[in-house]
């Protein structure tokens, strides 16, 4: 919390935190520029940590620093702890995590954002006196009642949201939509009695209202993300990362934090911001996003079942033949190839295929994976050139004139179903156009499986279709045996 009357020193370092901030955002907009844009926010909130630490002690008057007291460094000395005792926490998920585990991480990260918000909201309004925020004796500031009730509404939503994420993505729960009857109505009044209360918290200040925002924002948290399938899940997680950042900037008003509000202010807008430009490139409406449900207004989700029809099977002597034979080769990679950790022996298979003279390119679908620009941080990891990574709106109309399309792990992405099955959960998905190459080459664990939204995929039965059964990495490491030989 900012202490009144904040030395010149610290206005500027938050500023320059701010700019930081603004800068990490830009960096990480551009695969190239990522690193730096990492870099960045790492500085920025390490300047804005370090200047709230340093203001909390009392800055006597005409110093510009703080005089801290017994008592002060004590409250300073939990403060390090608890933030060692993160660090050592962070670091050690950090060092464990496998890629494919990245997507659910994240959401568990921002359910704990949701609820560092929710327990500032609960702190604040059970102690105001040491937040600053009494407006009288045992009243509180009219707007710090209206910022605490959306705080806490916000970050229980963003909470109780990733955790319903975080099951879905770990396969906990099932990545099919869950419907229930009347659930845009019912929302809808949910939403309603949640300003309905924060009116009245503001008005009377009420435990009752207090306490009835948060477990109504906990409860819709989970009813606006059952209903959401698996094939939108990406967007999912990034409008999740758009609440918890406005969820840390309605606490950092409570707070009167400028760092905080900053940052919040500008995770939240990004965040809004990513949503939208992947629900236009998935030709979803952004309101339903906020909604709950999108994708599945038509009742229907995939049933997971599979009608037994004739196949053609390949073998990795197959597959490089017609690889090395080819002019271009398009590559789609999706979630199976991260569970097999393939990127590295396809950026080898890629390799080998251009030293004979292949346009080998990539072709990366808005929610390819499970999270926002998944497949793109493990092709990066693989050191895949980025010239050679392609989005779907630049890369579609090159199908008809390729020879070979080798998908990797990726299924939902590639269903024509999403173009022409009005009662599919993935219709009005774009979707690669690989049909139209000249041959398609689908990497699968088995037949039994129909992707993460439950549908079956009418490429699996296509004439110029070879399917190639196997553990993703093992198969392609074969290809580049047959390519070597």
């Amino acid at each position: 919390m900012e202490k009144a009357g904040l030395p010149s020193w610290a206005l500027v370092a938050y500023l320059i935190a701010g700019v930081l901030f603004i800068l990490a955002l830009r960096g990480l907009s551009r695969p190239t520029s990522s690193r730096s844009g990492n870099r960045f926010g790492m500085a920025g909130m390490a300047i804005a940590v370090l200047t709230t630490l340093l203001t909390q002690a009392p800055i006597p008057p005409g110093h510009w620093w703080p005089r801290p007291t017994s008592q002060d460094l004590v409250t300073l000395a939990k403060i390090l702890g608890a933030i060692g005792l993160g660090a050592v926490i962070g670091l050690t998920i950090a060092r464990r995590i496998q890629m494919t585990a990245m997507p659910q991480l994240v959401a568990a990260f921002h359910s704990l954002v949701g609820l560092a918000a929710v327990l500032v909201g609960w702190a604040a309004y059970l102690d105001p006196a040491v937040f600053g925020i009494l407006d009288a004796p045992g009243t509180i500031d009219p707007l710090s009642r209206v910022e605490m009730g959306l705080g806490v509404a916000i970050g229980a939503i963003t909470f109780s949201g990733s955790i319903i994420a975080f099951a879905k993505l770990n396969g906990n729960m099932s990545g099919a939509p869950i419907l229930l009857p009347a659930r845009h109505a019912i929302n809808g009044l949910i939403l309603l009695a949640i300003f309905f209360f924060i009116f009245g918290f503001w008005h009377s200040q009420s435990p009752i209202d207090f306490w009835l925002i948060t477990g109504l924002a906990f409860l819709i948290g989970f009813l606006l993300i059952i209903p959401i399938g698996g094939a939108d899940m990406p967007v999912v997680v990034s409008m999740l990362n758009s609440y918890s950042g406005w969820a840390a900037a309605a606490m950092g008003f409570t707070l009167h934090n400028t760092a905080m509000i900053i940052t919040g202010a500008l995770v939240g807008s990004s965040g809004a911001i990513l949503s939208y430009i992947m629900c236009k490139a998935m030709n979803r409406s952004f309101v339903s996003v906020i909604a709950g449900g999108f994708g599945t207004e038509n009742g229907s989700g995939g049933n997971g079942t599979k009608i037994e029809r004739p196949w053609k099977r390949g073998s990795a002597e197959d597959a490089a033949f017609l690889l090395a034979e080819a002019e271009q080769v398009i590559i789609i990679p999706g979630y199976g190839m991260a569970v097999a950790q393939a990127q590295h022996v396809l950026r080898e298979m890629a390799d080998l295929l251009k030293a004979q003279g292949v346009r080998v390119k990539y072709a990366i679908h808005p929610v390819a994976g499970r999270m926002p620009g998944h497949m793109n941080v493990l092709l990066a990891e693989a050191n895949v050139p980025y010239d050679e990574v392609f989005e779907l709106e630049d890369i579609q109309g090159e199908f008809a004139q390729t020879d070979v399309a080798f998908i990797i792990g990726a299924n939902d992405v590639v269903n024509p179903a999403a173009k022409t099955d009005r009662s599919s959960p993935i219709y009005g998905m774009p979707v690669f156009d690989v049909e139209k190459a000249k041959t398609v080459m689908f990497i699968k664990r088995s037949m039994s499986g129909v992707g993460y939204a439950g549908v079956d995929n009418e490429v699996f039965y296509m004439d110029q279709t070879m399917m190639l059964l196997a553990d993703a990495k093992k198969m392609v490491e074969d290809i580049v045996k047959a390519l070597q030989h």
